[in-house]
């Protein structure tokens, strides 16, 4: 009996034991798995963390610091940029193996990400999509059954480019299906998209032209359709080491073509950034983001189920009157900083004039380093 005892006796004191370990445990995690996060990030591509297809500024240390050690997200994060032109999983699937984490399609929001709010207007109609890349493919990802791009849209009329005979690049593998032509070339244009930047500008330019001031069938009369640009970015920072042409350039280019020739000035929207239609479109992205990290908190918390309300949203960009102006715009919860690695290359004590950001660093890597030591995160 005496020794039934003593067994029970040691029983008690291991599971006490193991209790305590546990609550131990329990105590020791990061003070930032206990709630939902208070704060994301949003970052820039072109100039920020790449150049061309290299990674820039400590990129990828800096964005292996929002992981855990298992290669878990633990910090809401996306990538706001204007440029596009691909998928966002196959853009994930560049952007994983650049930039050595993994990356979600979810997380990457490209200039054209806000076209899909304009799928209920345009969702069976003929619209026509122009860009490099792939802006078809991208368009009938997003929900429209019936997009064109310019390139197959320019094969269906006979000599609508007069300078395709001295072009010695071929920009498609083949041709247009002669059924399709036959319906192209007597069904009107119901709107025109610039998912990206246009590879060819004279003969982009001049079948817009086309679409547009004659009520989306050309050699017709019409109203102007609506015309869409995925964003007006000016110039950019790629590979090279000055800032190249942006869609911002071919919008001047087309528009000022377009108001020579026509009585009515040229109408059109640009989305992405600095839109604040962006900034809100990656917060609600981020709220989801966040969500998703913390959905067993939620479930043991169901006061933290409820929407998350960040109080700060940081916005790393390296052009000021893209990624600071839009942060700026957009208002709280927005804080903008801006890295000298692209666009902007201010010296160490300079802001830009017009629209300064919060905060000027010189890489990305510092900035990252600046919102964990501001939000108390250990890395």
């Amino acid at each position: 009996m005496f020794h039934i005892q003593m067994l029970r006796k040691s029983s008690q004191i291991r599971s006490r034991k193991q209790l305590s370990r546990l609550f131990s445990t329990i105590s020791q995690l990061p003070s930032q798995q206990s709630k939902p996060p208070s704060f994301g990030i949003a970052f820039d591509i072109d100039g920020v963390l790449l150049r061309g297809n290299t990674p820039i500024g400590g990129a990828p240390q800096a964005l292996r610091r929002l992981y855990d050690d298992s290669g878990a997200l633990r910090i809401p994060f996306v990538f706001l940029t204007n440029g596009g032109g691909v998928r966002e999983m196959r853009r994930a699937a560049e952007l994983s193996e650049l930039l050595g984490v993994k990356i979600s399609p979810s997380q990457v929001l490209q200039g054209h990400a806000p076209f899909k709010q304009l799928v209920n207007r345009f969702e069976n109609e003929l619209i026509v999509a122009v860009g490099k890349g792939e802006p078809a493919a991208v368009m009938s990802e997003y929900g429209f059954k019936n997009v064109i791009s310019i390139d197959e849209y320019a094969l269906c009329f006979d000599n609508i480019d007069p300078l395709a005979p001295y072009k010695k690049w071929r920009t498609m593998e083949a041709a247009v299906k002669s059924t399709r032509k036959c319906s192209i070339v007597s069904e009107r244009v119901q709107a025109a998209f610039i998912v990206s930047d246009s590879v060819d500008w004279s003969r982009d330019v001049q079948v817009l032209c086309d679409i547009l001031r004659t009520g989306g069938l050309p050699g017709s009369e019409g109203p102007q359709p609506p015309l869409y640009f995925a964003h007006d970015d000016l110039k950019y920072q790629g590979a090279f080491p000055t800032e190249r042409f942006g869609m911002g350039a071919f919008r001047i280019a087309l528009e000022s073509i377009f108001n020579s020739i026509h009585t009515e000035a040229l109408k059109y929207t640009a989305l992405g950034k600095p839109n604040p239609v962006a900034f809100k479109n990656a917060e609600v992205v981020l709220k989801k983001l966040a969500s998703s990290l913390y959905h067993d908190v939620n479930i043991l918390h169901p006061a933290n189920s409820a929407s998350i309300e960040f109080q700060t949203l940081y916005m790393i960009g390296d052009n000021p009157l893209v990624d600071i102006k839009g942060a700026r715009q957009a208002g709280n919860p927005w804080f903008p900083i801006l890295t000298r690695t692209g666009v902007f290359k201010g010296d160490s004590h300079s802001n830009h004039a017009e629209f300064p950001a919060n905060l000027v660093v010189d890489t990305v890597e510092d900035a990252v380093n600046f919102i964990l030591r501001k939000e108390l995160i250990k890395s």
